[in-house]
């Protein structure tokens, strides 16, 4: 099946077609770096490195254009509060960003803009639309008037009139409109400011995304991306402005993530259930929040929490196991050979039709990882312990999984050998116990192992979860397990 792309922008599925074949332009709105990111962007920027992999791994050429917010209220503030200047401030947490993402194991973007290295191209911008009766400067800044352009609230679906009746707006009387935005801002005392026509100022936020992707990209794009929170005003500013400007569709494709709920709460600083990125991945993997990201259709809320995160942890466990099988078997001699036969295995040969499949369906990753699972499932069953003695089993073993290698790659997942995944094992509850997901996901390995009567695998990891202080008692309703005093 053909690639298709639920478009925010009308809200249903559509055939993804690029402007040019084979070629594919995306912009993902980037952080505001005041402060150490947060889940809700770690959430954000998984989806899209996943979709920029996919993009990819379908034989497309994709430039990625990812920005940095590195002049705005926040940084100011923050600045202030700390007795710095603001390029103090952006470039601390444009370094934090770097390290925290790059555990997650993010592309880098091929492009990474920030807006205070784009000021000719916004002033100009601001000039374009000001001399097409779309803005107007008034006593150093500059508005868009938003009644100029017809088609506002096509995206988010809002009606003007209905955002005049009941938007909280700043009383501003220099405005022709209450609803009319800054495009420009003229500079206040202490504050960081560059020339334009109109005065020293800085620009206003919307504004330089806008700049942005036309600098780098063009001025239409394929896909424009980010939070379910940047559909308004962000996004509907974005193309008001653009569009106005250039008189031409500015992103084809809208895709929006959906948000990250705490415990079934939104997440919130006043809530006390608001969590850096940087706090999380002191208790979790990075690996395994990645899997529990990818667990769920990036447009669906996802909820943030200890159970979640456990399944996650078990999932992700599964697959490594699968790897570190593989190691062994090419580690003592064995080397690839045809899969069996049989619809017993047809998962494994399927796997990457299968995988494509679901991630044509708007990037389905949720479905997608089922596949890999029943591919798995059906690898275990080709498992040996003397890959000497069983050379064909040992071999079909590691073709099956060199065939979802590509697939683990999109996801971004098994990046690490599988001796160091385990070893790295963070605990759970701090006491040096195996975690709770660790046990699960051996008993389920020695549930697999007993299903194809290899007795030996199952007698191993029993011993192994032995040796950790672990007793598993077998009975009528399954596995139970407990520590040991």
């Amino acid at each position: 099946m053909a690639l298709t792309i639920f478009n925010s922008l009308g809200n249903r599925k559509e055939p993804f077609v690029p402007l040019e074949p084979g070629k594919v332009k995306l912009y993902l709105c980037g952080v505001t770096v005041y402060d150490l990111c947060h889940i809700g962007h770690a959430r954000a920027n998984v989806a899209f490195d996943i979709i920029v992999r996919y993009l990819r791994y379908s034989g497309n050429h994709v430039t990625f254009v990812r920005n940095f917010t590195d002049i705005d209220d926040k940084i100011i503030r923050r600045a202030n509060e700390q007795g710095t200047d603001y390029l103090t401030i952006s470039n601390r947490y444009i370094e934090a960003f770097y390290e925290d993402f790059d555990r997650m194991g993010l592309l880098r973007p091929d492009v990474e803009p920030r807006a205070t290295d784009h000021i000719p191209e916004i002033v100009a911008l601001c000039e374009r639309l000001i001399a097409g009766g779309k803005a107007y400067p008034v006593d150093g800044d500059v508005y868009y008037s938003v009644k100029g352009f017809r088609e506002y609230g096509k995206l988010s679906g809002k009606n003007i009139d209905d955002l005049l009746s009941g938007a909280r707006v700043d009383v501003d009387e220099r405005k022709q409109d209450p609803l009319d935005f800054a495009l420009w801002k003229s500079s206040k005392a202490g504050e960081p400011s560059w020339e334009s026509p109109w005065g020293p100022g800085r620009p206003g936020w919307h504004i330089e995304c806008s700049a942005m992707v036309m600098k780098h990209l063009g001025e239409t794009i394929d896909i424009h991306g980010g939070g379910k929170d940047l559909v308004f005003p962000h996004h509907e500013n974005e193309i008001a402005q653009s569009e106005a400007a250039t008189g031409k569709t500015f992103a084809r494709y809208w895709v929006h993530n959906g948000f990250v709920n705490v415990d079934n709460e939104k997440m919130s600083k006043s809530l006390g259930n608001f969590f850096t990125l940087r706090e999380v991945l002191k208790v979790v993997k990075p690996e395994v929040l990645r899997f529990f990201f990818a667990s769920s259709h990036y447009r669906s809320p996802i909820d943030y929490c200890d159970g979640n995160l456990s399944e996650a942890k078990a999932g992700l466990d599964r697959f490594y196991r699968v790897k570190e099988k593989a190691e062994g078997y090419l580690s003592r001699g064995a080397f690839p050979c045809a899969i069996p036969p049989g619809d017993d295995f047809a998962p494994v040969r399927e796997a990457q039709s299968r995988f494509r499949d679901a991630m044509d369906d708007d990037f389905n990753t949720a479905a997608a990882m089922g596949h890999l699972f029943d591919a798995v499932r059906a690898i275990n069953k080709l498992a040996t312990d003397d890959p000497a003695a069983e050379p064909g089993k040992a071999g079909a073993f590691l073709s099956g999984f060199m065939q979802l290698n590509p697939l683990f790659e999109v996801l971004g997942l098994l990046r690490l050998p599988a001796a160091d995944y385990f070893r790295n094992e963070i605990s759970e509850g701090g006491d040096g116990r195996l975690p709770e997901s660790e046990i699960l996901s051996l008993i389920e390995g020695r549930k697999e192992a007993r299903a194809r009567k290899d007795y030996a695998e199952g007698d191993r990891i029993r011993k192994s979860l032995d040796d950790a202080g672990v007793l598993l008692e077998d009975g009528k309703s399954g596995t139970t397990w407990k520590y040991k005093d």
